[in-house]
């Protein structure tokens, strides 16, 4: 059933859960970005309607703010990830880790983000899906 209130959504990791996420929203009306290490993994969604990103730098900059990103990658390379995106956000950026994490590197993860002089946001977790919303320090 397509939704009354389409959103934008970014989804990074294209394996057979995240591109089926990608799918499900975009058959009921939302619009997606999608970013994946593998450009065929992309092109494959590229061709069923999504938006297709070559980098994590191309991703963000084609999500609307404030953007909603959801992390669909193997727990070992979650931190990473979150890494590279740290520079590319920006306040009210929410990221969500829909992977296998272990619900207490989410924790670490966010208070980490939140007391971090440096960065020009911090993070948030939401309770029950480990997703986190960016805000200024």
């Amino acid at each position: 059933m397509a939704t009354d209130k389409p959103m934008q959504l970014g989804m990074i990791g294209l394996g057979r859960m995240g591109a089926n996420l990608v799918r499900r929203l975009m058959r009921d009306g939302h619009r997606c970005v999608a970013y994946d290490v593998s450009a065929d993994a992309v092109k494959q969604l590229a061709a069923d309607g999504a938006t297709g990103a070559s980098s994590l730098a191309d991703f963000v900059a084609k999500l609307e703010q404030p953007r909603a990103i959801w992390i669909m990658v193997p727990a070992g390379i979650v931190q990473q990830t979150i890494d590279q995106l740290k520079p590319l956000l920006a306040k009210g950026d929410i990221l969500i880790d829909g992977g296998n994490s272990y619900y207490r590197d989410d924790i670490t993860r966010a208070k980490t983000s939140r007391r971090a002089a440096s960065t020009t946001w911090t993070a948030a977790r939401a309770e029950a899906c480990g997703a986190w919303t960016a805000a200024t320090a």
